[in-house]
């Protein structure tokens, strides 16, 4: 059984308050009775007022971090402020731990051989006995102390925690030596844990570079050898232009295509042989949608909003049906296999493909390619930086950037022979998921 003895003489059973067993040779003692004094700074009136470009510092709840102190930028005080508020002024080697808001939990040493006074948001903690600081920070800083203070606030308006919950708290006080081996041994992992955080950040960064380089090297004819025996794209065309003659026969429609045929005049990059150019407007019904009003839709048809799909990755989110959504708005109706393109804000990167019926945001346009064009291949390039730095260009609205329908109809579309088009998609797939596994472990 555990027991706490009182200055007076008196003997408390504390059994209830130990959270679990210690090693041989170890205490459990009140964070107050290894410490000069546990108190806390003060914010006056002048607090907004009279900061000074040099002076003495002045430490905020933004300053303290998880064991570092964060001086970027400094705040000082006028001198004479400091003199008044003698209770708030560190010493070095005090520890300073945030106990209002957001930021409780947070504890860090005042390193600093200068002087610095504190808010009230900031606690000071004095140790008797200097050697003791650096664990008691790693103490503070661990998922049990962390606890300890989400379960000692008070004040529902605005976490805070009091000066004598902190007091009060119950530390595993090991042998001096053993608590520098636990300190030299964190600090050992912490670096470890920094770098092999750098590396992800890196690899992460690396992946995501990885696909795109991908799609722009697909959508190039530079990712896998051509094959001669492939019937060429010229004659790809060809059909998809017969296919889609009595859509483009009207007036309106062979203006802007003689327009177009201008302007493909002067192609952004060179293409394989057996490859051909073309825009998107000859290859689908980009800007010619279905407008369904919500009304309607049914119960149980599927809606598509722009936050349901991913940036960047391709990849659905989540699936509302109506009977879920609450809004009233009309929608645009799409089929399986279409290539849903997000043209607001086109540097997200907001491409899926549809693997079912449904209905989306007018935000959102439903691509319904020729079949001379692999819906796959149609995404591959919708989501390539080829095409997604022509849609930022193009993009009018500063807050709310889209891409206009003439633009996007008049967007160049590299063509490969169908038959590379389907190995184009099977090679990104195969490269993908390699690259999604990386990401899985790294996570």
């Amino acid at each position: 059984m555990h027991y706490e003895k009182f200055a007076d003489g008196r003997v408390e059973c504390i059994e209830s308050e130990i959270p679990f067993m210690l090693p041989e040779r170890w205490e459990w003692t009140r964070l107050s009775s290894i410490t000069e004094m546990i108190t806390k700074g003060a914010s006056p009136k002048w607090q907004g007022i009279h900061y000074a470009e040099k002076g003495v510092l002045f430490i905020t709840s933004q300053n303290v971090g998880t064991e570092n102190l964060i001086l970027s930028p400094p705040k000082y005080l006028d001198k004479k402020i400091n003199e008044v508020q003698p209770r708030s002024v560190l010493k070095t080697h005090d520890v300073l731990t945030n106990i209002v808001g957001n930021s409780i939990g947070r504890t860090c040493e005042y390193p600093l051989n200068a002087p610095a006074n504190i808010n009230q948001a900031v606690a000071i903690i004095r140790m008797s006995d200097l050697q003791m600081v650096p664990y008691i920070i790693k103490f503070l800083n661990s998922s049990h102390a962390v606890s300890l203070m989400m379960e000692n606030q008070v004040d529902v308006a605005r976490a805070n925690l009091s000066l004598r919950s902190i007091s009060r708290f119950i530390v595993p006080v090991p042998p001096l030596e053993e608590q520098k081996r636990i300190t030299n041994i964190v600090n050992k992992a912490f670096k470890y844990i920094d770098i092999i955080d750098s590396n992800i950040k890196d690899l992460k960064t690396f992946i995501q570079s990885y696909k795109y380089k991908l799609l722009d090297l697909a959508v190039k004819g530079r990712l896998i050898p051509q094959n001669p025996d492939d019937e060429p794209a010229s004659v790809l065309l060809e059909n998809a232009r017969a296919g889609k003659k009595e859509f483009t026969d009207c007036p309106t429609i062979r203006q802007r295509k003689k327009q177009m045929g201008r302007r493909l005049r002067e192609t952004p990059f060179h293409i394989p042989n057996g490859w051909a150019w073309s825009n998107l407007h000859d290859l689908c019904n980009y800007g010619n949608c279905i407008r369904v009003p919500a009304e309607s839709i049914p119960d149980d048809a599927w809606i598509l909003e722009l936050e349901d799909i991913e940036k960047y990755s391709g990849k659905l989110l989540r699936r509302i049906m109506a009977k879920e959504h609450t809004s009233t708005s009309t929608k645009y109706f799409f089929h399986k296999d279409m290539v849903l393109y997000s043209r607001l804000r086109p540097y997200l990167n907001k491409v899926i493909l549809a693997d079912m019926d449904g209905y989306c945001t007018p935000e959102i346009l439903p691509l319904d390619f020729v079949k001379e064009i692999c819906p796959e291949y149609a995404q591959i390039f919708l989501m390539s930086p080829i095409f997604m730095e022509y849609a930022n260009r193009c993009s009018h609205g500063m807050k709310m950037p889209r891409l206009g329908t003439e633009d996007g109809q008049s967007a160049y579309f590299p063509v490969p022979p169908y038959k590379e088009q389907l190995r184009i998609v099977n090679t990104i797939k195969q490269f993908m998921d390699v690259l999604q596994n990386m990401e899985f472990v790294i996570t």
